[in-house]
């Protein structure tokens, strides 16, 4: 086979590869691919729909005067062996909770500090000349919250028989009233995978 054959058959087997790796939008309403061992979107999906059912359905978010009770977001630990983002999880449940128009979230208080500095940053216009003092926000407007979110993300692998490997997922999440540290409900969601030793990605 001479030199020219070689570089033929080369670019032809890329050109084959190229076509056959075109990436491919993902129906996330209608997604049949095969899980993998870790975490996906549909397993955040599931575990926050789960979670906010079952936070509905406690009547723990139900005001006595048909009004909103204001929620802040607390840490969310993630004990897994992954990179993961809880936020990823949070704002799916804060969300769905804000659509039930049972609770609003405040952005201005946070276990990690203020979400949206802005509503500090704004009150920084305060007795600037170049600003109407009318529309600055002004002071005791902010809203304390009434409960906070607080939570973990487990992981915990076992060996099955048949040398399969088992990846237990725990979904934790705590509803506490502020005034009284007292939590209003509490849920845990399993989500568990079994597969092949090969098929682990951590």
């Amino acid at each position: 086979m001479n030199n020219l054959k070689k570089v033929l058959i080369v670019i032809a087997l890329f050109a084959i590869s190229a076509c056959t790796s075109i990436p491919v939008k993902v129906d996330v309403e209608n997604d049949t691919a095969p899980t993998g061992m870790g975490l996906d979107y549909r397993d955040f999906s599931e575990a926050a729909e789960k979670m906010v059912e079952s936070m509905l359905i406690s009547g723990a978010i139900d005001h006595p005067e048909g009004s909103r009770y204001v929620l802040a977001i607390s840490r969310i630990t993630n004990d897994t062996m992954q990179r993961i983002d809880t936020d990823q999880l949070v704002k799916k449940i804060r969300v769905s909770l804000l659509k039930s128009r049972k609770v609003v979230v405040t952005t201005a208080v946070s276990a990690n500090g203020p979400e949206d500095k802005m509503s500090y940053q704004a009150r920084e216009l305060r007795n600037n000349d170049e600003f109407a003092q009318s529309r600055v926000a002004g002071k005791g407007a902010m809203i304390a919250p009434d409960f906070s979110l607080s939570g973990k993300i487990i992981q915990r692998n076992s060996t099955t028989h048949r040398n399969k490997t088992q990846a237990d997922y725990y979904f934790q999440l705590s509803l506490t009233d502020i005034n009284s540290g007292l939590a209003y409900w509490e849920e845990e969601i399993p989500i568990i995978k079994r597969g092949s030793s090969s098929t682990v990605s951590w």
